[in-house]
């Protein structure tokens, strides 16, 4: 696998953040504007923000949970030398299901469409840390 193979999965991911804090911004603007809350509320407590500007902030905020785990484990799979075809796979699996995350907690929001496409990544980045602690363990 070529480095670059191994880490476009990682680069979407991060864009995937960086998309989100971009898009939280002017939810929150126009949340202050509309006076839907208090400059004075919101320094005090964000989740006086309305639903809306709470859901992109919590999609956000999500960005800094499991994919600390998959930053971590592609780090490691491409200083190992260990990232095969198959981590390539399970690494756009859980960041597709990261996107698809993030696009249903930011829009309709039902709750078993975004446990799904979470269950779907935590379940491929559990794999991705199966396989490479087997692979670092048994030398292989």
């Amino acid at each position: 696998m070529t480095v670059a193979m191994i880490l476009l999965p990682l680069f979407v991911e991060v864009g995937l953040t960086f998309l989100l804090l971009f898009a939280l911004l002017p939810v929150r603007m126009r949340a202050l504007s509309s006076a839907e809350v208090s400059r004075a509320a919101v320094a005090e407590d964000t989740s006086t923000y309305p639903p809306r500007a709470q859901r992109f902030a919590n999609a956000f905020s999500n960005q800094f949970e499991l994919p600390v785990l998959f930053y971590v484990i592609t780090v490691l799979a491409l200083f190992t030398r260990k990232a095969d075809i198959v981590f390539v796979i399970l690494a756009w699996v859980f960041v597709i299901s990261r996107i698809v995350h993030a696009f249903v907690f930011t829009t309709s929001n039902p709750l078993s469409a975004r446990f799904s496409a979470y269950a779907v990544g935590t379940i491929a980045l559990a794999i991705m840390w199966v396989l490479f602690a087997l692979a670092i363990l048994l030398n292989v």
